[in-house]
């Protein structure tokens, strides 16, 4: 959803909050459905977006909760449920339509970092429920479905599957659904471009697998396990440029304090952080120059075809690095798919700190068009022929 059009919806929904003659209510009740204050869908999910940008800022978490009812009854049940919900919930959470009446939705705002979200889900729960059942016909009760959705979500680390909870980012979804033919464009081109340039490339491709064999041992393919976007896990390929059983600390360790502002990588105060490590002891021979020419990541052409990866998106990290990212950094693995070449390969490169490195993904996430793609994918060759910032 545009950003503008965010601003000015809050800024309506807020109005209207001081306009009203009646008191302190829920916003938007011209808005209700059969008398209640629930928010239309589109000012709830507006709402939902300003809610997890104001807990990437401040770090307090919100608390989503989705109610759904099956047919037949949905309709003229979820307002009697709305109605319970307004006598309930405070009067600085916000309640509507996440999906028009189907679910309905409460933001639990500002619940405190200090307290388990799982203790606060279940005093939530419990208290919804006892009102639900109070209030409601037993049939209606029973058949109530009741989700709570924590934000910040620590979905590395508590989800079974490690995949980020899509019930968060609606408007993420939203946005693919309005363009879709264009997506599906890339996604044509993704094919083509990769399959193309993989029957092209075949000889280059064996002649750096040759090369990799002979100087050093280990695998000609090195497979590091990389998050996608929602953060789902996949195989990312590349050619071999390290000695084998090399120590994995090294880079975990310095790509740690990158991200935190402390890296140097040549243990040199004069020069200038860059997200690899310049002078890394673990690099081959043949290794150092197929980084040099990023030869090394060509192999990413079949992520590509197998659709882990896109031509052009975000760099993909690693499972360690992202556990140290801030909450606001992890936008650069939710809004897009991540790519062979980027925005930031072209324009920066190593070269730039890791919080410019996200402005770089998340201005291309905001801004991305088929036009920009293939202004970076022209771009790409005249890049990694300069060759500055690569290591």
């Amino acid at each position: 959803m545009d950003l503008s059009k965010l601003k000015v919806a809050s800024s309506e929904i807020r109005a209207q909050k001081l306009d009203d003659s009646r008191g302190p209510v829920f916003p938007l009740r011209e808005l209700a459905l059969e008398g209640e204050s629930a928010l239309k869908e589109e000012a709830f999910r507006t709402l939902l977006l300003l809610e997890r940008r104001r807990a990437e800022r401040s770090g307090k978490p919100f608390i989503l909760m989705l109610l759904t009812l099956p047919p037949p009854r949905q309709k003229m049940a979820l307002g009697e449920v709305g109605h319970v919900l307004a006598n309930i919930i405070r009067e600085s959470d916000l309640f509507g339509w996440y999906e028009r009446e189907a679910v309905l939705g409460v933001i639990f705002t500002e619940i405190g970092s200090g307290s388990s979200g799982a203790s606060i889900v279940d005093t939530l729960k419990a208290k919804v429920l006892r009102a639900l059942s109070e209030n409601l016909e037993e049939l209606i009760a029973l058949q109530l479905v009741l989700t709570f959705h924590i934000f910040p979500e620590k979905w590395d680390k508590e989800r079974p599957d490690g995949v980020a909870d899509v019930k968060l980012y609606p408007d993420i979804h939203e946005q693919s659904s309005n363009k879709r033919i264009p997506r599906v464009v890339k996604r044509s081109i993704d094919i083509a471009g990769s399959t193309i340039l993989l029957a092209i490339l075949a000889p280059l491709l064996a002649i750096i697998a040759v090369a990799v064999k002979l100087t050093s041992r280990g695998p000609v393919i090195f497979k590091q396990e990389r998050l996608g976007q929602f953060g789902k896990r996949f195989e990312c390929l590349k050619f071999r440029t390290m000695y084998a059983n090399n120590d994995a600390r090294i880079h975990r360790d310095y790509v740690r304090d990158f991200i935190a502002g402390k890296a140097d990588p040549n243990n040199d105060q004069t020069s200038s952080a860059v997200y690899k490590i310049t002078n890394d002891p673990r690099i081959t021979p043949v290794g150092r120059i197929l980084r040099k020419a990023s030869l090394d990541e060509l192999p990413q052409f079949w992520n590509v075809l197998r659709g882990d990866m896109s031509l052009v998106g975000p760099r993909p990290p690693v499972r360690y690095e992202f556990e140290v990212y801030d909450c606001w950094h992890r936008r650069r693995v939710l809004e897009v798919k991540p790519g062979v070449t980027g925005l930031w390969q072209v324009s920066a490169r190593s070269r730039t700190s890791f919080d410019d490195m996200v402005r770089l993904d998340l201005r291309y996430s905001q801004e991305w068009s088929l036009w920009l793609d293939l202004k970076i994918l022209v771009a790409t060759p005249f890049a990694v022929f300069i060759g500055d910032g690569a290591f």
